[in-house]
């Protein structure tokens, strides 16, 4: 019995969807590498592979809606402001 509790409890925490979130601020840093940026809070937040890096620099305002996928905020939308 404690078997089964303990698989149907990781087949739910599993199966949770992401946490989302918004935020906004200023860009920080960009690491086109990475697929990063930092905002001047400190958070750091993944960009989407296919993204048009242009626009995307230190000093412009940002608003960002993220999932919280285990340890790293994946941006799912965002607007960028000069």
């Amino acid at each position: 019995m404690r078997i089964a509790v303990s698989a149907l409890s990781l087949i739910l925490l599993a199966s949770m969807p992401a946490l989302a979130g918004q935020t906004e601020g200023r860009i920080k840093s960009v690491d086109e590498e990475k697929l990063t940026i930092t905002l001047d809070d400190g958070k750091s937040y993944k960009l989407p592979g296919e993204v048009d890096m242009a626009g995307i620099e230190p000093g412009a305002e940002i608003v960002i809606n993220f999932d919280k996928v285990g340890d790293v905020n994946q941006i799912t939308d965002m607007a960028v402001y000069e």
